[in-house]
């Protein structure tokens, strides 16, 4: 214990109190407000219309992470139309009067009166008269569509480069996201500001067909069930357990296009909306444009949303959920919301029980193999905020037993049983979190948003560490005796058949026409536009990465090394090209190391000594390659590094924790055969594979029951005796860190040869054929495989291409005609995919994920776009802008390095694809794409892998693609 408290002496001779205020300052006619000391540099602007604008500039790379929101989540949602902020969110990429439409003077007439018919279709108690009226909707929807033309919100965004368009409805907020190329400021805001000008409710009712969906997949989806019943028990009286995102299976049924249109002038409106943008511009100038294009928006009151306050939880609410997935239970404290001292609070005592790995349950409760498995956190959210606690129960345990013994850790908090030295490592932590979320422009945006939209003072989030470092043990302490009690929500999910079972019954709808070649002159306006290009920057070995050597005292070891010039943080790898196949052992030993402490400190103690460094140790294996990697706070490098190689070289083995490993092994084995998941990976490589698969490849139980905790031990002590290399990107100058790695790294004098590698063959799909896992699911999920010639690097920018082309986002063709024209499913994609490493197949996938009756529309509207490629010459154009764009914007850096270098390796090159792809994608044409698709994809034989009920799915319609093959879970897991 020496060490540990030599360790926290120096860590808190760091803490140094920083002088953070608030200041103002001006740009042009632009007054804005920043933070002495922000590390994300925030220039925080209020327009005249109240408009708030947040700008963060990072140089890091030529792109700009942009949300727009507002403060219109589901708990704003009216009750008698739940699920309508969701709803909205769907329509808002539907276009306005000026994009989305091919003529909108005749589109509005049929638009009409499909408001009006949605009105006597909600207002209609009678079935048979709503059918009626509903087929009506189907036929005005269907002239409707031929005056409209879809996605062309999505095509605007791939045309201009954006990546990771979205959106997301939450309790408390709408967020629309974009990733866009910092030449390309001028169209998107253009298409921003006309997006939320006058939105149009356009293609509704096939829309409305993936909210169904969406809400099937949540009815099937045992998690979204267990977190609705925990809301619901602990909120009575706000809307966060009142009501959910997706919304009623009832107001499903009954949507109003009046109260959606009502709901968007109600709460767009700019005084209750923010526009974030990070990444790489001046904000000087961007803020002039953000206030042309938005400042056309009107401000208008908006009531805040208010509630009776909840009535004291009491005594403990138990409730069940059944379902087919592995049993746990999650429980949870209810707090006040955001920007309130509990909340503050709440959050060091949460990762006092829960950090990963030096909290109580991480501790005493996963560590000691007491649980399966245990966690949880602070979920913060403006009105209230609450502490979630979930575990797994070991096999023959009883979640009762295992809630037993979550609440005595949350005693022994009370009592003071815990270390107050960990509140600083918790400080450490978070510092070190901070730095690594500020590195990306996303992580600082979505931070940035989450304050807006919780009304907390960004003085709250720059001096977090700082407060939490001033809290005592007598603070927390008294907290946790004052909120937690008996005053819990326990949901138990358990495995079984759900009697409550739900569907969302849906209409049939005749397909849409999407006018795929259709554009607005909105969409040639932005088409048109000339942008200065943006230089690429290419990955060149020589350059980019030192390539050296640690001088060890027994061996030389490869180095590849990339400095950080930015901040403290370092990562580095021992990189062992030898995993799973090569060595069967090799994942157990992996993990059996997570149990183990070394002759001279325990497990725990290493643990803590970890966390306390701000740093994360961890091993990992697949099937080819190891990683025994170390990341953290640089200053603490050296400290890490020695304790890292002492666990590795003198781990001491503990027969009482292998038998608990391999215990649970076995009950994560019962577990994954009730994953969904799981079982349909389980069918991809049976498909790819056949029945001798990299999946299956597993030991027996019995074979688990033999292995020795010295087996593992020796593994583990002797996995850097196989050749390796160092990867590391951080701080260190390089004579240092080899010096550093040169006194502690310890390696043998002579390598241990690698054990040959288990090889699989890939299967020839010379013919069609069906696999099925039987599963009790609402919905179906369907797969197409098929292994493809060897991979030639030439076809690299044609299957770039290709896969933009037909399914590579909201744009493309199977979006298109799967979920917008034919309302088949809420999820939908295709790819032809490239291997890892040379003279390996290329392979074709495509996936549905549908409702069980529609797995035959399904398939053939798969299968026809499979077999014949459309025809789409502006679609094609799109594309190619949006690969060339990424492909000139993207850049390689930090770690990517590191790994760009292995990648390359692997597949035997020395360039950079993208200069391919840029060199050879602007010359190419539809016909290659189109040839492409005749030569690898078209009227091929594919294997369908197709998860779901027996009792629900056509078998007969399934026989029709092939032999049919049921596959057992025994079978398809290999035990």
């Amino acid at each position: 214990m020496k060490y540990l408290s030599l360790v926290f002496l120096f860590l808190f001779s760091q803490v140094n109190a920083q002088d953070y205020r608030w200041t103002s300052d001006q740009s042009g006619p632009y007054t804005y407000k920043t933070i002495i000391g922000d590390p994300t540099e925030a220039k925080f602007y209020t327009l005249d219309n109240g408009l708030t604008v947040i700008l963060s500039e990072n140089k890091d790379k030529p792109r700009i992470q942009t949300i727009i929101s507002t403060k219109a989540g589901s708990k704003t949602d009216p009750s008698s139309h739940t699920g309508l902020a969701h709803y909205l969110e769907h329509m808002l990429f539907k276009g306005t009067d000026k994009y989305g439409t091919l003529n909108w003077e005749k589109e509005k007439v049929l638009l009409d009166q499909i408001d009006e018919l949605y009105e006597k279709y909600n207002s209609s108690k009678d079935e048979a008269q709503r059918k009626i009226i509903y087929k009506a909707i189907d036929s005005v929807s269907g002239l409707a569509s031929k005056q409209a033309i879809a996605n062309e919100y999505d095509k605007l965004m791939a045309m201009i480069g954006a990546k990771g368009t979205n959106a997301f409805t939450s309790f408390e907020e709408t967020a629309y996201i974009n990733d866009i190329p910092a030449n390309q400021i001028d169209n998107w805001l253009k298409v921003e500001a006309e997006r939320f000008r006058n939105p149009i409710l356009r293609i509704f009712h096939t829309e409305l067909e993936a909210v169904y969906e969406e809400k099937n997949r949540s009815l099937d989806d045992d998690g979204s069930k267990v977190f609705e019943a925990l809301f619901a028990n602990l909120f009575k009286n706000h809307n966060y357990g009142k009501q959910t995102t997706i919304g009623t299976i009832e107001h499903l049924r009954n949507p109003s296009l009046k109260e959606i249109r009502k709901y968007f002038y109600k709460n767009y409106v700019p005084n209750n909306m923010c526009l974030i943008m990070v990444g790489d511009f001046e904000a000087e100038t961007l803020i002039e444009k953000i206030d042309r294009s938005f400042s056309y928006m009107k401000p208008k009151n908006v009531n805040p949303y208010t509630f009776k306050a909840e009535e004291p939880i009491t005594s403990p609410i138990e409730k069940e959920i059944l379902g087919p997935d592995a049993e746990y239970l999650m429980m949870a404290y209810r707090f006040p919301g955001a920007g309130s001292k509990e909340a503050l609070m709440l959050d060091l005592m949460s990762s006092i029980l829960s950090n990963g790995s030096a909290g109580l349950l991480d501790l005493n409760l996963v560590k000691q193999q007491k649980v399966r498995g245990a966690g949880g956190g602070a979920y913060v959210l403006k009105d209230y905020s609450i502490l979630y606690l979930q575990a797994n129960a070991k096999e023959g345990q009883k979640l009762e037993e295992v809630k037993e013994l979550i609440l005595n850790e949350i005693e022994k908090i009370k009592k003071g049983e815990f270390d107050e030295k960990l509140i600083q490592a918790i400080v450490n932590n978070v510092n070190k979190a901070e730095i690594q979320s500020n590195e990306s422009n996303s992580g600082r945006a979505y931070t940035l948003l989450d304050a807006f939209i919780q009304e907390q003072d960004w003085m709250q989030n720059v001096r977090y560490a700082e407060e939490l470092s001033a809290l005592s043990k007598k603070d927390i302490q008294d907290f946790t005796s004052k909120w937690l009690g008996n005053n819990y929500v326990c949901i138990y999910k358990r495995s079984g058949k759900d009697p409550n079972a739900l569907k969302v019954d849906k209409p049939q709808i005749t397909p849409i026409s999407v006018n795929r070649d259709a554009q607005s002159p909105f969409v040639q306006d932005v088409a048109n536009s000339t942008v200065e290009e943006i230089e690429p920057v290419f990955f060149e070995l020589e350059n980019d990465i030192v390539q050296s050597v640690v001088k060890t005292p027994n061996a030389e070891i490869p180095l590849l090394y990339v400095q950080n010039e930015k901040n403290d943080l370092f990562t580095q790898y021992y990189y062992i090209e030898m995993g799973s196949h090569h060595m069967r052992l090799l994942p157990y030993a992996m993990n059996y190391l997570e149990y183990l402490g070394s002759s001279t400190k325990s497990a725990e103690t290493i643990s803590k000594l970890f966390y306390t460094l701000a740093c994360d140790f961890g091993v990992s294996s697949n099937a080819r390659e190891s990683y025994v990697y170390l990341s953290g706070l640089q200053k603490n490098y050296t400290e890490a590094l020695q304790l890292f190689e002492e666990l590795l070289s003198d781990c001491i083995m503990d027969e009482r924790a292998l038998k608990e490993m391999i215990a649970d092994e076995k009950k994560n084995r019962l577990d994954s055969k009730k994953n969904k998941g799981a079982i349909r990976s389980g069918l991809i490589n049976w498909a790819r594979y056949g029945a001798d698969n990299p999946f299956n490849y597993e030991l027996s139980n019995e074979e688990l029951d033999a292995i020795r905790p010295e087996q593992l031990v020796e593994i583990i002590r002797s996995i850097l005796n196989y050749k390796h290399e160092v990867l590391y990107y951080g701080p260190a100058e390089l004579p240092e860190l080899q010096s550093q790695l040169a006194k502690h790294h310890k390696v043998a004098k002579e390598f241990i040869p690698i054990p040959e590698r288990k090889k699989f063959s890939y299967q020839k799909q010379d013919s069609k054929s069906v696999l099925l896992a039987d599963y009790d699911m609402v919905q179906s999920e369907i797969s197409w495989i098929r292994n493809n010639e060897t991979y030639d690097t030439k076809l690299e920018p044609t299957v770039r291409m290709f896969n933009e082309y037909f399914g590579g986002n909201m744009s493309g063709i199977v979006f298109q005609d799967i979920r917008e024209s034919k309302a088949l499913a809420y999820s939908s994609y295709g790819s032809f995919r490239t291997p890892s490493r040379a003279n390996e197949p290329m392979q074709m996938i495509a996936y549905i994920g549908c409702q069980s009756d529609k797995m035959k529309e399904s398939i053939t509207a798969m299968n026809a776009l499979l077999n014949e490629l459309p025809t789409s010459e502006k679609l094609f154009t799109n594309s190619q802008k949006s690969l060339l764009t990424n492909a000139r914007t993207s850049r390689i850096n930090k770690t990517s390095l590191l790994f760009k270098a292995l990648s390359m390796r692997k597949l035997g090159l020395d360039y950079d694809m993208r200069s391919r792809i840029l060199s050879e994608g602007s010359k190419m044409k539809f016909t290659d794409i189109k040839k492409f698709h005749e030569n690898y994809i078209a009227n091929k034989a594919y294997t369908l892998a197709v998860l779901g009920s027996k009792d629900k799915l056509d078998l007969s319609a399934l026989k029709a693609y092939g032999p049919l093959q049921e596959i057992s879970l025994e079978k398809l897991f290999g035990y």
